[in-house]
């Protein structure tokens, strides 16, 4: 039990902790220590509350790192760092495969998947897989690094309290002594089993599957050599012994496998027979750990009470399939942390905080909504006669079988539009604009200014204004406008690259998380107007979400 702080030195936890910080995280996974991160690199005094005093490798989960996650990570200056932890490098494969076993017959195939292919200038880092915690070890160094951060292990927050101007936490530890915190906000980032969702009086609205899953960790080095279809993110595995997605975790024999329709007790007693019948021949397999679980598809009935918020599996939960849970997570703190930090800042206006609900819980649904449509053809689905049969028979059952895979489950695997093409054009802080190249809402296009630099490398702190063609010095108002009302606000002149047909505008004003606020061909007639309604102090105007 301890507190890590900037300086990394051990300190008894509960008579250490700050008695008043701006903004206090429950929950120190990835979701909580992403927040801590986006607040910590804009200079808001952070604590990061998590019971585990260690990172779990028992229970990888999530396992896919997707584009726009790593875009954050690039913003934040560790996505070098992720990919050199990462067991398996991008380059190692990017492909999906869907088998009768690994020592069995290939039936179909995805390549450049899940994002870890370039596609042109549409994004400058693709994704990485990696096990969770991974990503949440780095993660938790660099908010150790971040002055005026801290990260508070082996405590849990118990209750809270809040008025006008404050939250109150209570912190315990494992003894049952007690702190109180005053924050003036507070984040729910404790998952499923969230105490600051019960404390707000939120809950979970939605359904679970009836079906049982039995996830297991494994060590079997001489399994790669039994596999014939070459390296592979993951492998579905499609028979009636055991119907199941699985693959590696690194290339010296460590192996995840979730097994479909298994309880728990089934799944303890016959592991190894479960991972054979996956595998299609023997194994000399370890079972390191086991994660039984069922898929929930719910949705948090509130994201925000006064001066708490929901965030992560606190406030979603959705199938796995097509790996978007902890990165729709890491988009809520992104949301959260830019806002929270203008509000604290003294440039966010009222509507600031009342629009985070406005825009991640479309996103939410879409991606509890997309994930369902994704767990309707597992494994289990897929099993037919003659599958494994040496025949003409089993070539037909096989060839069907690659139809049908490749129909119903093309969408999970190339889901880019889902990861990069959400837009916030229902958000109060959006101007409209009825037919802009760079969508108000979305997410700003990306370009290459320069061999490894990105445009969004270019982009300020705060808001950025893109010059593309405009004439000179004609954006000046809006620059006055953000400068008397306190708002940061950078200027990118990128007129001598002619890049105006990608934007489809002249002037691109761009939100500190890369979203694109408000576009035209001409100044505004009345710039703080725009740049009051997009820091949330504003005018709204009705939109319709196309989410």
């Amino acid at each position: 039990m301890g507190t890590v702080n900037a300086s990394s030195r051990p300190v008894p936890p509960l008579t250490s902790l700050p008695r008043s910080v701006q903004v206090l995280v429950a929950g120190g996974g990835p979701v909580g220590l992403a927040a801590a991160v986006e607040l910590g690199r804009r200079g808001v005094s952070c604590l990061v509350i998590e019971p585990r005093e260690e990172v779990s490798h028992a229970r990888p989960r999530c396992k896919t790192v997707n584009v726009r996650t790593m875009e954050h990570l690039r913003r934040w200056g560790i996505a070098d760092r992720f990919r050199a932890a990462a067991p398996l490098p991008v380059s190692w494969s990017k492909d999906i495969v869907f088998c009768t076993s690994l020592a069995g017959y290939e039936l179909s195939r995805f390549t450049g998947v899940l994002g870890l292919a370039l596609d042109g200038d549409r994004f400058p880092e693709t994704g990485q897989q990696a096990p969770q915690y991974v990503l949440e070890e780095l993660l938790r160094e660099v908010v150790t690094e971040s002055p005026g951060c801290t990260l508070a292990t082996g405590l849990r927050v118990t209750a809270v309290e809040q008025d006008a101007d404050a939250v109150r936490v209570t912190v315990q530890d494992r003894a049952g002594g007690q702190a109180s915190v005053e924050a003036e906000y507070l984040l729910g980032c404790d998952g499923p089993h969230s105490t600051v969702r019960d404390q707000i009086g939120a809950s979970y609205v939605g359904e679970f599957a009836l079906r049982p899953n039995f996830g297991m960790v494994f060590h079997a080095p001489g399994l790669w050599p039994q596999v014939k279809h070459g390296p592979a993110v993951q492998f579905w595995v499609v028979n009636d012994r055991t119907p199941a997605l699985m693959g590696p975790m690194d290339r010296n024999g460590t192996w995840w496998i979730i097994t479909l329709g298994v309880p728990p007790e089934l799944g303890r007693r016959t592991g190894v027979s479960l991972i054979e019948g996956a595998a299609g021949v023997p194994v000399d397999a370890r079972i390191l750990s086991d994660d039984p679980w069922t898929a929930r598809m719910q949705l948090v009935d509130r994201l925000r009470s006064g001066r708490v918020f929901l965030a992560g599996d606190a406030a979603h939960l959705n199938p796995p399939f097509g790996g978007h849970g902890l990165n729709t997570g890491i988009g809520d703190a992104v949301d959260l942390g830019w806002k929270l930090a203008a509000v604290l800042q003294g440039w966010g206006g009222e509507e600031l905080l009342a629009s985070y609900e406005a825009e991640r819980r479309p996103v939410q649904d879409r991606v509890i909504r997309e994930a369902s449509e994704n767990m309707k053809t597992l494994s289990t689905d897929l099993t037919a006669a003659s599958l494994e049969d040496d025949t003409e028979a089993g070539q037909q059952a096989r060839r069907a079988a690659d139809r049908r895979i490749q129909q119903d489950k093309a969408a999970e695997f190339h889901s880019l539009d889902l990861v990069l093409d959400l837009c916030y054009d229902s958000s109060p802080l959006i101007v409209p604009n009825p037919d802009p190249g760079a969508r108000p809402g979305a997410r700003l296009p990306h370009v290459w200014l320069g061999p490894g630099r990105s445009v969004y490398d270019s982009l300020g702190p705060g808001l950025t204004l893109l010059v593309l063609d405009a004439p000179a010095g004609s954006w000046e108002p809006l620059v006055q406008a953000a400068s008397k009302a306190g708002v940061p606000l950078d200027v990118l002149d990128l007129r001598p690259r002619g890049l105006r047909p990608r934007y489809g505008a002249g002037l691109v004003l761009v939100r500190p998380d890369q979203h694109v606020a408000w576009c035209a061909d001409a100044p505004p007639a009345d710039p703080a107007a725009i740049i009051d309604q997009v820091r949330g102090a504003g005018p709204t105007a009705p939109n319709r979400s196309t989410l």
